[in-house]
């Protein structure tokens, strides 16, 4: 699908990895929709974008708000918004609202988003989704935040089950899973590390970008899942 000319709404691209993904977006001629809950930041990815690029501010947890965000019809949809883990104990020792709400931010909501959005894909003549997971939903091994880890785990799931029934509908479903991400959070992180638990590089931002946009562009990667390893060449897992 050429992306010069359609609407893209990006979730969660005040900072960061969504910031960078409308970017490129932007860049390859998108007319892009950022959409965040930080006013701020919203505005300075605009700003940084120019051109017709406009902020929407939504919680995505909210129903009502991601409803009427998704009334702009977009063409391509970046599912990004989530939350990262907790350094703090959450599931199963925190209130039932409190992990609920991860749940809510990093699986129900590119859940609703992509539901609400499909129709339009298909009346437009077909569109693509991607979503943003992480290596956190990866493997079997423990992580410091269960609820966020079986969201991601879920939201890999939910791309590669609804990717055939959507393709029939011509809209292409795909995700990316990231490993940590050289955004400037995580750069300061990483630095705060003792120098030998530090590891690999990050991944570049530019790397995930270009991984969105084949998945955008290219019409026979329908349903597949890409990993993006620190210090590694991309591949697929299906």
């Amino acid at each position: 699908m050429r992306i010069d000319g359609k609407r893209a709404v990006v979730t969660g691209a005040a900072v960061g990895i969504g910031r960078a993904i409308a970017q490129r977006l932007a860049a390859e001629g998108a007319s892009v929709v950022v959409a965040d809950i930080d006013a701020d930041g919203g505005a300075e990815t605009c700003a940084l974008i120019g051109g017709d690029a406009r902020f929407v501010q939504v919680d995505m947890r909210d129903d009502a708000a991601v409803t009427e965000l998704m009334a702009c019809q977009p063409h391509i949809l970046v599912n990004n918004a989530g939350g990262g883990p907790s350094l703090q104990p959450c599931f199963p020792s925190a209130s039932v609202e409190r992990w609920s709400s991860s749940l809510d931010l990093n699986l129900r909501a590119p859940m609703l988003a992509t539901q609400l959005a499909l129709p339009a894909m298909q009346a437009a003549g077909g569109g693509a989704v991607v979503n943003i997971s992480s290596t956190a939903g990866v493997g079997f091994g423990p992580h410091v935040s269960p609820e966020y880890s079986a969201a991601k785990a879920a939201l890999i799931r939910l791309t590669v089950t609804l990717a055939p029934l959507a393709e029939s509908h011509g809209v292409r479903v795909n995700c990316v899973v990231p490993d940590w991400v050289a955004t400037e959070r995580g750069l300061r992180e990483r630095s705060e590390l003792p120098a030998d638990e530090r590891g690999p590089e990050l991944v570049p931002l530019p790397v995930l970008a270009d991984a969105v946009v084949r998945f955008v562009e290219d019409d026979a990667l329908a349903g597949r899942v890409v990993l993006l390893a620190r210090e590694e060449a991309p591949f697929f897992l299906n």
